[in-house]
């Protein structure tokens, strides 16, 4: 929401009356018993135990080890979702290598996340295997109180998913009927009042082959400053399984948000980053918690609903089909203002704002049908996956913002902020039907052979068709259609060996394929981006400590990207290269001892650009290092059997402010810190977020726009079980 914002509607907001440019992303039969063996523990996509998973069907569609996939995959479970006390699925990502998350700080309505350098918030998140695509104002908001667990893999996943972000993809993996009895409540509230309700319910019928589970949450109260509201949703699913060869599993959910907006974001880089000084005066920096919006008119409303099934059948000669699909629907109403540097019109220490709202439709539907086999030629065993799926993404939206008023532009002091004032009148610059489909074909050869050689390839086409329907607006009174048909190959090549003390060394090479939506300053549509990444690692599962290690070298550029060519009109000459290293440890030292590490380091580069001025500069944004480490212990016997402490450190290197590499974000070390006491059924933690309360701004997108990174803050939650 705050980078689509910040690249669209201020650019809007600025401009003469002109049409604006946007884009932003039968008889009854008694059954015998059936015994089922769920996915527990080191499953594909059932609970993680502890911090290390084990299996994951998210980088090669099969449940495969990861150690066995030739690319980075790091996997966030629901036991260490708890044990950060995270309430968002970003939230949980921030001790992942390779993913900087929460770069706008904590904006309440969307996950944002970058992979690699690369945001994937919009083309680069799935929910169990499907994508939930996003364009504008467009997209899907997952609670992660109804996750499982939170798979990351790293680079590009064309030759799997389709177009996606280059840099990587996050996998939500949702809470699923598992055949056990769940009884399970949790309350909690934080700093500012908040307070929320989360259930988790499930069972198992007599016979045995059905089960159900319920997950839901409501929340409620004050967040941030000016900001109230509440959010809730509801995640019933059930599963059919009338023999071990069949699985039928039906997902739902509804969510809905009624809020206002958190400030802390879009503000000007002099007086976040450095003191705002004007004509000598030192007026220092703004309250991180200073909202700028106007609380009469401010509103965030979402309601989504989805729909989903899974099928799986295997036949007797081990090949499996599956079938899974989801229908997803959101309409989504946001009215805010925001800041939009400092005013030209107004006094030293007042802002400039945009009066701003949208009303949006989206609906998907996306259908993975495959076949999987195994094979045996001569010395050589093959795990066989070949599939069709089909992608649909509909948008109908209406951006609109201030008439432009080169005498007026809504300021507000930015120290003593008076709410109140008059506001330009908004009007529409964007009215638009967007239709967005994709058809891919794909296969995969899992090959192991010798004493411990993997070998992993991958093909796929895709075909792409795009519709767009142009509006009347208040600056333009014609219509326009646009229409693209566009395809491509994508392909992956991997190569790893076993070791018997639990090393794999690991080296592929993987192109991607990405359609992405927008016109260039001729008017004409974009081509899809496309690139490559080799890389090199090597995986480490110990056979003395439940533990997975991960170090990966890779190397991967991005090209036809949209570079400026004026402040509103971009041509695809764009390419960007990202280079880097990641390492990453998970342990389960024993039951009640676990501690992650992780460490990042990049070296990302503007190659190709219609400004030559930025060939060498790095894009702002994304910090080039990252590091963090956690911990948690829980104490056993005597009298403080069952207090757990835990905590960790978060390094975030410094970053540009601008594309131009003129201006610099700083570096900062973050902590975090967890108190935990269990006994039997119940149990109580806090959490505490940012511990010593630094104020630090999370990054800045040009030095117009930056956002303030979370405070200190404090969650405390009671739960238990029955």
């Amino acid at each position: 929401m705050k980078a689509l914002l910040a690249a669209s509607v201020a650019a809007a907001a600025m401009i003469p009356p002109m049409a604006a440019f946007a884009q932003s992303v039968q008889t009854s039969t008694q059954l015998e018993p059936v015994v089922v063996e769920g996915e527990a523990g080191d499953g594909a996509t059932g609970p993680v135990k502890g911090v290390v998973a084990k299996k994951s069907r998210t980088g090669s569609k099969t449940a495969t080890d990861i150690k066995d996939i030739p690319q980075s995959v790091s996997v966030v479970g629901r036991q260490e979702i708890d044990d950060q006390g995270a309430q968002k699925a970003d939230e949980a990502l921030r001790y992942t290598a390779g993913v900087f998350a929460q770069p706008f700080g904590p904006d309440s309505d969307t996950n944002w996340l970058f992979i690699r350098g690369f945001q994937a918030t919009a083309d680069g998140t799935y929910m169990d295997g499907l994508q939930l695509f996003s364009y504008a104002f467009g997209g899907f908001y997952v609670d992660s109180f109804g996750l499982e667990r939170i798979e990351v893999l790293k680079g590009p996943a064309s030759v799997l998913y389709g177009g996606s972000n280059p840099g990587g993809l996050v996998n939500y993996v949702s809470k699923r009927p598992d055949f056990e009895r769940t009884r399970y409540v949790e309350t909690g509230v934080n700093d500012a009042g908040n307070v929320y309700l989360g259930f988790d319910i499930g069972d198992v019928a007599k016979d045995g082959a059905v089960s159900y589970r319920m997950t839901g949450k409501v929340a409620g109260g004050d967040t941030y400053s000016l900001q109230n509201g509440w959010r809730g949703f509801i995640s019933p699913s059930i599963t059919w399984k009338p023999d071990e060869a069949t699985t039928l599993t039906i997902l739902a959910n509804y969510s809905h948000i009624d809020e206002n907006h958190n400030g802390g974001s879009f503000l000007p880089y002099d007086g976040t980053v450095v003191d705002h000084i004007v004509g000598g005066v030192n007026y220092g920096r703004i309250d991180p918690d200073a909202n700028f919006t106007e609380p009469s008119i401010d509103l965030y409303k979402r309601e989504q609903g989805s729909v989903g099934y899974e099928f799986e059948h295997e036949f007797d000669n081990d090949w499996t089909v599956r079938s899974n699909a989801r229908f997803t629907a959101a309409d989504i109403n946001e009215v805010s203002v925001y800041p939009n540097g400092w005013s030209t019109i107004g006094g030293p220490t007042d802002l400039a704002r945009i009066n701003f709202d949208h009303d949006t439709m989206a609906k998907t539907f996306l259908v993975d049908n495959q076949i999987e086999g195994k094979v045996v030629t001569g010395p050589v065993e093959h795990t066989i996956l070949a599939g069709i799926d089909f992608k649909y993404y509909n948008i109908d939206q209406v951006q609109s913002s201030g008439l432009y008023d080169e005498n007026y532009d809504n300021p507000i002091d930015a120290f003593h902020p008076v709410y109140g004032s008059p506001l330009t009148p908004r009007v529409s610059y964007l009215n638009q039907d967007l239709t967005q489909k994709q058809l891919g074909f794909y296969a995969q050869d899992q090959l192991r052979f010798g004493d411990g050689w993997l070998v992993t390839l991958n093909g796929r086409y895709d075909r792409g068709w795009l519709d767009a329907d142009n509006r009347p607006t208040y600056y333009s009174s014609s219509s326009s259609s646009q229409s693209q048909t566009v395809g491509d190959f994508s392909g992956r090549a991997g190569l790893a060996y076993e070791f018997d003390n639990g090393v794999t060394p690991y080296a592929s090479i993987a192109t991607f394929f990405n359609p992405i939506i927008g016109t260039d300053a001729l008017g004409n549509l974009f081509k899809p981006e496309e690139g490559t990444q080799y890389e090199v690692g090597v995986k480490y599962v110990p056979t003395f400590v439940d533990g997975l290690f991960t170090v990966s070298l890779f190397d991967l550029t991005r090209q036809n990207v949209p570079s400026n060519v004026t402040l509103f009109t971009q041509m695809q000459t764009g390419e960007v290269r990202s280079r880097g290293v990641e390492l990453e440890g998970k342990v389960n030292v024993t039951d009640d001892f676990r501690v992650t590490g992780a460490f990042t380091a990049y070296d990302i580069d503007i190659t190709k650009d219609a400004n030559p001025a930025l060939i060498g500069k790095t894009p702002f944004i994304v910090p080039e290092i990252m590091a963090s480490a956690s911990i948690d212990y829980t104490f056993r016997g005597d009298w403080y059997d069952g207090i757990s402490i835990g905590g960790g450190l978060r390094y975030v290197g410094s970053s540009w402010a601008d594309n131009e590499n003129t201006a610099k974000v700083p570096a900062v070390t973050l902590a975090d810190l967890k108190l935990g006491y269990e006994k039997e059924n119940w149990g109580i933690d806090l959490n505490i977020t940012n511990l010593f309360d630094k104020t630090y701004v999370s990054s800045c997108q040009t030095t117009l726009t930056c956002s303030y990174g979370e405070g200190r803050s404090f969650k405390l939650k009671a739960h238990t079980t029955w």
